[in-house]
């Protein structure tokens, strides 16, 4: 993780407009603090109360997951910038120089956070113990891991029936374009991912499945109706939103910022088609969840749909077109909010296909991660390092005050890096 200075200045105007936006009222990263949002600005809850519930729902998810799973890793989850935008945002005054304010702090702290890694990571390679290249391992599982993810939706929307072809399928592709995914054409070497082609299939498979359910359902076009005021309202903001969404799709292009630790892992290891696949999928099944609290709310999601980090990287040779692409495609969700959402009521199976995704990758992230935390835990201490993970994993679920389940894995491994150079230090490791 060595940023240059233009990445730096780019990742210093994100955290800056994300914090003025959420400061404004226009946006807010954490889905879950988008509903509380018109509790303020309709005048039923104050603005401290805002902060502490802004602080309640972000601070634990950007040291407990954003910040650890970026450790050691080439490029930074998206959670460490954009839920503390969150913070500051709201934590900063109400008024045009509290938006200033806002805009200075989240700068400074974007800065902070790039070059905090590093020094991190820097303190951590001088050790007497190097436990950073183990925290590599964290990530493995979740490359082959990811392209099961279609048939776990599929499980949870159709059944097991449907979920067991289609992971029969996603099987047989894998092996099929392990064998014959790479071959010749005009004297040309091509080599297609299997990984990256079997999630393709189970994609087409989950969409397949999910289109053949067919319905007249009015509950969006009700909502888009009841609320076209808080529209309205988000539409007024759509150059600023739009800036936002090229200054994401630029971050994520320049492989500064990725939008969840599954195409971290993939970037970490160089398959950056296969996360830009991984990235559009999770994107798919935000999309009801974004437009729907949107609509609701009249507050948006600081990266929208997330399709911005998308399209970063597939752009990423030519960041200015991904800059020029992220802010239209953000155009695009804003303008489109009540089309799209519209048009969804004659799909219901699509819709509701988007909370299954969100479902299952976050299942399928969740073992994976823990599989790779504890691979890396026995490399950095062999015998011990299954009972390190695995104990710190079931203890902490029934704490008082849990750690986020998706970061445990990481700062396990983390805290057993230290802890074993501390009994180094004192001569009692290694360990017989």
């Amino acid at each position: 993780m060595d940023f240059n200075l233009i990445q730096i200045i780019v990742i210093a105007a994100v955290g800056a407009l994300g914090s003025v936006l959420v400061n404004r009222g226009v946006a807010v990263f954490n889905d879950g603090l988008r509903p509380v949002m018109p509790e303020y600005l309709e005048g039923r809850m104050t603005r401290g109360e805002l902060a502490a519930t802004s602080f309640a729902l972000s601070f634990g998810l950007i040291v407990g997951f954003g910040i650890p799973l970026s450790i050691g890793a080439t490029i930074i989850i998206g959670h460490s910038i954009l839920l503390a935008c969150d913070i500051i945002g709201i934590w900063t005054p109400d008024s045009k120089m509290g938006a200033i304010f806002a805009g200075v702090i989240g700068a400074i702290y974007s800065i902070g956070i790039v070059l905090g890694l590093q020094s991190v990571v820097d303190l951590f390679s001088n050790l007497p113990v190097n436990f950073i290249d183990s925290l590599s391992l964290v990530g493995n599982p979740i490359i082959i891991g990811f392209t099961v993810f279609p048939a776990v939706a599929v499980g949870y929307q159709h059944g097991l029936k449907k979920a067991a072809v289609s992971a029969v399928v996603i099987l047989a592709s894998l092996l099929l374009f392990h064998k014959f995914g790479t071959f010749a054409i005009a004297g040309y070497k091509i080599s297609l991912s299997p990984e990256g082609m079997a999630m393709l299939v189970g994609m087409l498979m989950m969409v397949f499945y999910a289109a053949r359910i067919k319905g007249e359902d009015t509950t969006n076009a009700d909502l888009v109706n009841i609320f076209e005021d808080r529209v309205n309202r988000i539409k007024k903001n759509k150059w600023l939103l739009s800036l936002m969404g090229g200054l994401v799709s630029l971050a994520a292009a320049m492989l500064i910022l990725a939008v969840d630790a599954m195409p971290q892992a993939l970037i970490n290891k160089g398959l950056y088609t296969e996360a830009a696949i991984a990235t559009f999928a999770r994107a798919i099944g935000f999309i009801p969840l974004v437009f729907s609290t949107a609509i609701v709310t009249g507050v948006y999601g600081l990266a929208g749909t997330t399709l911005t980090f998308a399209v970063g990287l597939i752009f990423r040779d030519i960041p200015i077109l991904a800059f020029v692409l992220g802010a239209l495609i953000m155009y695009l969700e804003v303008m489109s909010l009540s089309a799209v959402s519209k048009g969804m009521d004659k799909l219901p199976g699509i819709r509701d296909m988007g909370e299954h995704i969100r479902t299952s990758l976050t299942d399928v992230l969740g073992i994976a991660i823990l599989i790779g935390s504890a691979m890396a835990a026995e490399e950095i201490a062999p015998g011990l390092g299954f009972f390190w993970v695995i104990g710190f994993y079931l203890i902490n679920r029934i704490a008082s005050k849990p750690i986020v389940e998706l970061a445990v894995g990481p700062i396990a491994v983390i805290v057993l890096g230290i802890l074993v150079n501390l009994l180094y230090l004192v001569g009692l490791w290694p360990v017989g």
